[in-house]
Parts: structure tokens; sequence; C-alpha cells
């Protein structure tokens, strides 16, 4: 686990919690329900999830992965899935067109998914691109968590072929175009596709 205390110095407390989190969900075992439960509480009171909806999206995540790795390897190796709210966002290459639809297949057999986001690419992609991807996600991650007028931890990033795929929760249309804003200030950027919910005013 050596590797997760340089990464540590990179991300603020509260995305440790959530890094914390989907480390221990993804590794399972009695040791990651015991600390696992007390990372998400503190991402709850941090975000617009509440405990139960976090926990079930990060389940929801992991079986998905499951269902696809029993597949083939080729089917998650450069697949991003992110599930916010039972919606399941899909990123990345897959070979061939039937992959794709299978892939849909699998995921919607999946118990507590509400909606697919399917921006899974037809292709291959090389070092030079995902470098640059992860630099772009990089760069806005960085630059909505210095942003005051924004609540980062409710946004989720992914970006494929200079192409940026947002999903998660804004507090209201203003701070999503910010964050769109952002996102179009950085260098090799060629698109924001946004996925996020817009929180809804008290009655």
């Amino acid at each position: 686990m050596n590797w997760l205390r340089p990464l540590s110095q990179f991300w603020p407390p509260m995305l440790n919690a959530a890094v914390l989190t989907v480390v221990l969900g993804l590794l399972g075992g009695c040791a990651g329900a015991a600390v696992g439960a007390g990372a998400m509480a503190g991402i709850a009171t941090l975000e617009e999830r509440s405990l139960a909806t976090i926990a079930h999206d990060i389940a929801t995540a992991n079986k998905i992965r499951i269902n696809l790795v029993n597949a083939g390897e080729e089917y998650v190796i450069n697949v991003g899935i992110e599930v916010y709210e039972g919606r399941v966002l899909l990123t990345g290459y897959l070979p061939s067109e039937e992959m794709r639809a299978e892939t849909i297949r699998l995921i919607w057999k999946v118990s507590g998914v509400k909606d697919v986001f399917n921006e899974l690419l037809i292709g291959e992609t090389n070092i030079k691109g995902l470098t640059r991807d992860s630099w772009i996600t990089a760069q806005l991650t960085s630059k909505i968590l210095l942003d005051k007028k924004i609540l980062a931890i409710n946004y989720s990033i992914e970006s494929v072929g200079s192409t940026v795929y947002l999903i998660g929760l804004a507090q209201n249309q203003a701070e999503l175009d910010r964050v769109v804003a952002h996102a179009r200030s950085i260098r090799y950027v060629r698109n924001v596709i946004s996925y996020i919910r817009i929180k809804k005013a008290p009655a």
C-alpha cells in the first residue's frame, strides 16, 4: 500500500477519503469493510450523495467491472467507469462495435443501474493520447479544487481523446458553467460533454 502515500501528497484531505474508499471497495474483504465505512462517512459529510448512495454506487461500479472482466480483459483495459446516483458513464476505447454493444448489455444486467451514458469509442489509444488525457484531467481537477465557488467533491472527470466528460451534481447552473469554463480553458481540450445533474432548489 506504499503507493498510496505519494498520491496523498497531491490530494486534499477530503479527496484522500474518497480515494481510500474506492481502493478499499476494490480490495474487498473484512479490512475493506471495517475501514471503508469510516472513510465513506467522511465523504458523506462533504458531498451531496448520502452514505447509502455512495456505498451503492461503489458496489455498482465494482459489479460492472467484475462482469466486464469475466467477459474478457479487453473489455476493461481501456474503459473508464464512473457511477453517480446509479447513472453510469462509460468512456474509453474498445476494438469493435460488437464489443461496445456487449459491454452495454452486461452493464444493464447489474442491479441498481438507472441509466447508461455510452461514450465508448471504437479504436485504439496510444501512450501520447493517454498522457495528454491524464494531464487534462489533472489540470481540471486542480482548477475546480482551487475555485471556492465550486463544490469539487461532487464532480467526476474523465478525459478521452481530448474530450472532457463530466458526471455528478452541480449546486446550480452557474457552478456548472464555471466548471465547463475551466475545462475549456485548458490546452488541448476539444470538447466538453456534461452529464451533470443540477441540484433542485429547496421548496
